[in-house]
């Protein structure tokens, strides 16, 4: 059945502002899944801050030029997915490609490829991506590298307390020693 025009504009309009909100995205080739598959997938992106759509190529297209994003014309072909990343590329694509090696995805889902950060990604580089730190791990590094000299300056003067209580202690020892005999 036909989509009327003024839906078709309402769908860009939505990719639109789906491509305003995301920090990359990857295509996925798919074929034969079942809808409780695509709703599990969808489900586990949506867990990493990721969404999965699944859309008309042409109305894709429309989107990225209107959001002035590179339009990966050799990817948007045949039944595609598109799965958005939201301020978590590599925690989706590495949660998008852990769901794909599962066996009853891996024949029916193909990375193709993607976009972030203005460049056009292959599905090797997508690949990469996922082996990047997520935004939760770049934080907790960073706490440990604001927490590490902190830590250090708490032991220098852990250290330094012990030792002159440790002097003080043989000093009163050695003292009350020299007054009982």
């Amino acid at each position: 059945m036909p989509i009327s025009r003024e839906r078709k504009e309402e769908l860009v309009e939505s990719y639109v502002e789906i491509l305003n909100d995301c920090d990359g995205f990857i295509i996925v080739k798919t074929q034969g899944l079942s809808v409780p598959q695509i709703q599990d997938l969808r489900n586990t992106v949506r867990e990493h801050n990721g969404q999965y759509l699944v859309a008309k190529n042409t109305l894709m297209r429309k989107a990225l030029q209107d959001a002035k994003w590179i339009v990966p014309e050799d990817l948007l072909v045949g039944p595609v997915a598109i799965v958005f990343g939201r301020d978590n590329m590599p925690g989706v694509s590495k949660a998008l490609l852990k769901h794909i090696e599962d066996e009853e995805f891996n024949e029916k889902m193909q990375v193709t490829g993607g976009v972030m950060a203005g460049d056009l990604l292959d599905a090797q580089q997508v690949d990469a991506i996922s082996k990047l730190p997520t935004l939760d791990e770049l934080r907790a590094q960073l706490a440990g590298l604001v927490v590490s000299p902190a830590q250090g300056i708490v032991n220098v003067l852990h250290q330094a307390t012990g030792g002159v209580v440790n002097v003080l202690q043989a000093y009163l020892d050695k003292h009350e020693e020299t007054a009982s005999a």
